[in-house]
């Protein structure tokens, strides 16, 4: 079965997501295929990196409300085993972190790219926005740092992203994490390792049911 994830790397519902179905797939059974689809929280430019908490104040209506959203995710992120550091991480626009995962994912390395990336946004204030730091974190995957700086420097896959982007929004997906289940069947939020289970079987079985007829 394909499991397509779309998400945002700076998404924390979406690691979290990412968690939870990485737990669910480690006692399940049948065979399964994941893509990682690119979706984009925010497509404006971020001129510069700027701290995250000061940018989601802006969004959500002030500083207090901004905390206690942030408050709300540390927390829920901490039962499932991720340490979220709202205090450094810096706000990107993650187009270019989406076209790396694209190129990460030809050479069979997707799921460890997009890993780095939550890390890197999450835990240690990375800007995940500059083809810098995209190329240092392919290259500490084990992927080849200077081949990861010169796709990034052209404009390989940018067709090809937007393109995905565009997509996502034509499949009428508006909030990530979604997952999408043998290609037609959508599941939509960090929902927790159980619901993810009882889905993937569900599926399972609508799925022979189709095929023995």
């Amino acid at each position: 079965m394909e499991i397509e994830i779309y998400a945002d790397v700076i998404c924390p519902w979406c690691y979290i997501g990412k968690r939870r179905l990485d737990e669910a797939l480690a006692s399940y059974e049948g065979e399964v295929t994941v893509r990682y689809r690119p979706f984009q929280l925010d497509p404006s430019p971020v001129p510069e990196p700027r701290p995250l908490v000061e940018a989601l104040a802006g969004k959500f209506g002030g500083p207090e409300r901004a905390r206690q959203m942030v408050d709300h995710v540390i927390q829920v992120a901490a039962a499932d085993g991720l340490r979220l550091d709202y205090d450094h991480a810096v706000i990107a626009n993650t187009f270019e972190a989406h076209r790396l995962v694209s190129w990460a994912t030809d050479q069979g390395r997707a799921a460890e790219m997009v890993e780095a990336l939550y890390r890197a946004h999450f835990n240690h204030g990375v800007d995940v926005g500059s083809r810098e730091a995209l190329a240092a974190l392919a290259g500490e995957i084990g992927l080849d740092a200077a081949d990861a700086r010169r796709f990034l420097d052209s404009d390989e896959r940018v067709a090809e992203v937007a393109a995905s982007l565009a997509a996502a929004r034509d499949l009428g997906i508006t909030s990530v994490p979604t997952f999408v289940l043998a290609g037609k069947y959508a599941v939509s939020g960090a929902q927790d390792v159980q619901t993810l289970l009882a889905a993937l079987a569900e599926v399972e079985q609508r799925e022979s049911a189709a095929h023995s007829h």
